[in-house]
């Protein structure tokens, strides 16, 4: 007798579907494809100038910085928050840790690049991205301008003191950046205009700085390392300084960078992934034996705005070509004029800046303190060739205007009943340490009735500079003999005054 196998008893349940992973862009558009090719390409041969630059001014061998704009660059375009960012080896780093370097060595700047990652790892897990809610769009514009200041004077040294033939080049070359687009755009203008004035003038002859002036590119990959310093609490004591400023300065600007591009794109960015993706990439360049880095604004502004790059391909490109660039075809890059790359980044220098923001109907329009907010941002970044800096001056004056319009906006208004038993003082607006100080010389403490009534029905309490002006209103009434009720308190205001209320001053 066999057993026989039940029978179903109703329709097969379909089986679940999961949702396919998207591909990229660049997989699926050849145009994308081509576009973030050509992009990453333009910003290698951006970068290398700029990149031995950054080692002259950390004090490094060329190759250092060139390592450095490899590795970050590969190693972002993956654990980087914001696509299409170029990050690498840059200025405001370089004068960071230039000082440890000339006093300690090579292997000292390396152990600080590695901590500088780990503290903007835990920077970047606490959320010090949220931070950039606090900086309002006067402080953005100067720092776009001030970014379009720095670029452009970045390239006077390259327009003094150099042959005659350097003028017509530069010249010739922004003339084809700004005509080539008419006739195509499948090109970047850039890469034309480099490879042009390398064939002219490499054919030709001409003498003119190139490239390999800058200094010897590297010939060989570069090899994983641990930093050579004594692993002591005096070494930690000495880097901890630097690599604070390091991951501080560094997250300033990546953020910043991050922001503007968010902008330019109309895109969100992940802040948060950004700013620990920073800290693993020095981590890794740290080891590799590079210099550190952050984003780089204006080669950023080559790749999103003149190549419209807008995926993590042209990132990755940008460190793998400049890899491919400097070990592969070394002796072909350092023919580059220096004049083709000085063309690119005037160019990118007039692009970035704002100049609807500096317009005689703009200004008329906007309010005084927000262009004075702008002003000062500009002037400090480009006084002391620190971005980070600027923001932080140009952020500190905007909420100290902020804070005196609103302290303007509190009001206190009196009546006295008409039998003259009771004055009521109605207070509106939002009461913090601006607008509360003068708060005590609003009563007439000698001339009101015994009881005295003070309705915050339209105010806010905000801090505790607050509670204490108002203990203050309540202890001057109470020399005369006359009482105080305050009414009409919010909820988080009742709260905070409960707590603080007569506990601010010494009772003795």
């Amino acid at each position: 007798m066999s057993a026989e196998t039940p029978a179903a008893t109703g329709p097969r349940a379909p089986l679940p579907r999961f949702p396919r992973p998207s591909r990229p862009d660049f997989l699926t558009s050849p145009n994308v494809l081509r576009t973030e090719v050509l992009g990453g390409l333009v910003v290698a041969l951006a970068l290398i100038p700029e990149a031995i630059s950054f080692s002259i001014i950390a004090g490094v061998d060329p190759k250092v910085g060139l390592y450095a704009a490899c590795i970050m660059a590969v190693v972002i375009s993956f654990v980087g928050g914001r696509k299409a960012m170029i990050s690498a080896a840059t200025g405001a780093v370089a004068l960071v840790v230039a000082p440890l370097n000339h006093e300690y060595g090579l292997g000292y700047l390396v152990a600080t690049v590695v901590l500088g990652g780990v503290f903007q790892v835990i920077l970047g897990s606490l959320g010090v991205a949220k931070l950039m809610r606090f900086v309002p769009r006067s402080v953005m514009v100067g720092f776009v301008n001030a970014l379009a200041i720095m670029i452009f004077m970045a390239q006077v040294p390259e327009m003094t003191d150099v042959p005659w033939a350097v003028y017509p080049l530069i010249v010739a070359g922004l003339a084809l950046m700004v005509l080539f687009p008419k006739i195509t755009k499948v090109i970047p203008a850039p890469l034309v205009s480099i490879v042009i004035l390398t064939v002219v003038t490499v054919a030709a002859g001409i003498a003119v700085p190139t490239v390999g002036d800058k200094g010897k590119l590297p010939s060989s990959l570069p090899t994983l390392g641990i930093p050579d310093v004594p692993f002591t609490l005096h070494t930690l004591t000495v880097i901890a300084p630097y690599a604070l400023a390091f991951a501080l300065v560094g997250l300033m600007e990546s953020l910043m960078t991050a922001k503007l591009v968010d902008d330019i794109t109309d895109t969100h960015s992940n802040k948060t992934r950004e700013s620990i993706g920073q800290g693993v990439a020095n981590i890794v360049t740290g080891f590799f034996g590079g210099m550190g880095g952050c984003a780089m604004i204006g080669q950023t502004m080559i790749n999103v705005k003149t190549a419209g790059s807008r995926t993590r391909l042209s990132t990755f490109l940008a460190g793998a070509f400049l890899l491919v660039l400097c070990i592969g075809l070394g002796p072909i890059v350092s023919d580059i004029p220096m004049a083709a790359l000085v063309a690119v980044m005037v160019l990118v220098s007039v692009g970035t800046f704002d100049w609807h923001s500096i317009q005689l109907k703009t200004l008329k329009r906007m309010p005084l303190a927000e262009t004075v907010v702008m002003i000062v941002t500009v002037i400090v970044v480009v006084a002391t060739h620190n971005l980070a800096i600027g923001v932080v001056v140009g952020s500190v004056t905007a909420m100290v205007a902020f804070a005196r319009r609103v302290a303007h906006l509190v009001n206190v208004s009196g009546v006295v009943d008409p039998d003259g038993k009771q004055a009521v003082y109605s207070v509106t607006g939002e009461l913090f340490f601006a607008s509360s100080n003068d708060l005590v010389y609003q009563f007439d403490y000698k001339d009101d009735p015994d009881d005295v009534v003070i309705d915050l029905s339209d105010a806010h309490i905000w801090d505790a500079s607050t509670v204490a002006a108002l203990d203050g209103v309540q202890t001057k009434y109470a020399a005369y003999g006359k009482k105080v009720t305050i009414i009409g308190l919010n909820e988080p205001s009742a709260a905070m005054h409960d707590r603080l209320a007569g506990q601010l001053t010494d009772a003795h």
